[in-house]
């Protein structure tokens, strides 16, 4: 599958002085770090290339610190193989999946493996200055525990629980987040890491984590249900449908199909979907405080615990919030008509009731053509969905051409 390439900001380098990538370059180095040869006879039977033309461009690579040439652990006789890998030295990409109340932050190689994650317990309200402090901190001593040189992270990606401005990576009037509108956090983390960086809606993040999977179809559709209520939405030829201005998919503010009576939302509106069955208006409605001083997380942990032990309120709770959910999904089969259909985000880890609350509707409301090839599930990669996301989406633009030269640039006399 193709998936989206979410350009980096290149403002770090004049694209001017990105040198000519060599031809065939960019699929030697694919081969090699896909594992799909891993010698230079297998890369020149591969890429029809010339073996002396192989040998100049994994030369380039090697000098470069991308690739290494080392002996195969393979048992031989004679003279041991020679295999190319990706080097450590490669690079890192680093993830942040900011949400309302803590944030995941993670380290992965240029091979796409996570190498470490944490969790940095920080609530939004504190505002975009305090929250990139803290998630950076974090991700420059995840760099310094893992032995990885924090001048070669490649790439930056950062998820808002928000609409997001992709060009100029920043949130744009979101809700419950005082001070992020507007504030430049793609400029700022390339400030931190001098390296590009990528801002992006959380719930699409999400949904590229889920379409990279083995065996999930598109068009998907993921659903994240956590503070509020998001939709990321893949194409069917792998492509983020961001819409207009970044505000797609934010689904949450659709008035509810029963009303919602006078359940007022943080967007000044009355009678949203979100403020009736997001996670925190589950919590609201059974009177559980979405975090203490304790325990940051302590809603989620009760409400897990509360559906956990069968208590009837909070099952009830629950089976309301999908019935809610699944009228403004089945409006989103029709308009999308997707193969996958998954659920993420706190409410869906729960138990099967939002499951099958969710299909339920859906199958009741939509017609069988929209019905007859759609799998609604819950997601494969749990709350590090977004994570996974921000790798894929790193990724596809660090092997890019211009990726490529910019880390040939940046690489430049190595040893």
């Amino acid at each position: 599958m193709v998936l989206d390439v979410h350009k980096a900001d290149d403002s770090l380098v004049d694209p001017s002085l990105l040198p000519a990538v060599p031809v065939g370059l960019p699929k030697v180095l694919d081969l090699v770090v896909s594992g799909e040869a891993t010698s230079r006879a297998e890369l020149a039977r591969r890429t029809g290339l010339a073996r002396s033309t192989v040998g100049q461009q994994v030369e380039h690579l090697v000098g470069h610190g991308i690739l290494r040439e080392i002996e195969s652990s393979e048992s031989v006789r004679g003279r041991p193989p020679r295999v190319l890998t990706l080097s450590p030295r490669a690079g890192t990409i680093a993830v942040a999946d900011i949400d309302t109340l803590a944030s995941q932050v993670a380290i992965a190689d240029l091979g796409g493996r996570v190498l470490a994650q944490e969790t940095v317990v920080i609530p939004i309200e504190a505002g975009p200055q305090a929250v990139l402090e803290a998630v950076t901190e974090e991700l420059l001593n995840l760099l310094e525990r893992c032995g990885r040189d924090p001048d070669r992270v490649r790439e930056v990606v950062v998820g808002l629980p928000a609409p997001v401005d992709p060009q100029r990576g920043c949130a744009v009037r979101p809700t419950g987040m005082p001070g992020w509108d507007g504030f430049p956090v793609a400029e700022w983390l390339r400030s931190r890491f001098h390296a590009p960086a990528v801002v992006d809606n959380d719930a699409n993040l999400m949904a590229v984590g889920e379409a990279a999977q083995d065996q999930v179809d598109t068009p998907l559709l993921c659903i994240k249900i956590g503070a509020g209520i998001g939709v990321g939405i893949i194409t069917a030829d792998g492509e983020v449908h961001r819409g207009a201005d970044g505000a797609a998919g934010d689904v949450g503010h659709i008035r509810a199909v029963g009303g919602g009576g006078d359940v007022l939302c943080t967007c000044g509106n009355i009678g949203c979907v979100g403020a009736l069955a997001s996670h925190r208006a589950v919590l609201s409605s059974l009177g559980i405080p979405e975090s203490t001083e304790e325990d940051p997380l302590f809603g989620a942990h009760t409400l897990a615990e509360r559906v956990a032990n069968n208590d009837p309120p909070a099952v009830r709770a629950l089976r309301q919030a999908a019935t809610e959910i699944g009228e403004v999904v089945a409006m989103l089969v029709y308009m999308f008509n997707p193969r996958t259909l998954i659920l993420g985000g706190p409410l869906s880890e729960l138990r099967d009731d939002m499951l099958s609350g969710v299909r339920a509707v859906v199958y009741q409301r939509a017609l069988p053509l929209a019905t007859r090839k759609l799998t609604i599930t819950t997601t494969q990669l749990g709350e590090n969905s977004s994570i996974h996301g921000g790798v894929a989406l790193a990724l596809r633009d660090v092997f890019s051409e211009r990726g490529i030269a910019r880390m040939l640039v940046d690489d430049a006399g190595a040893p």
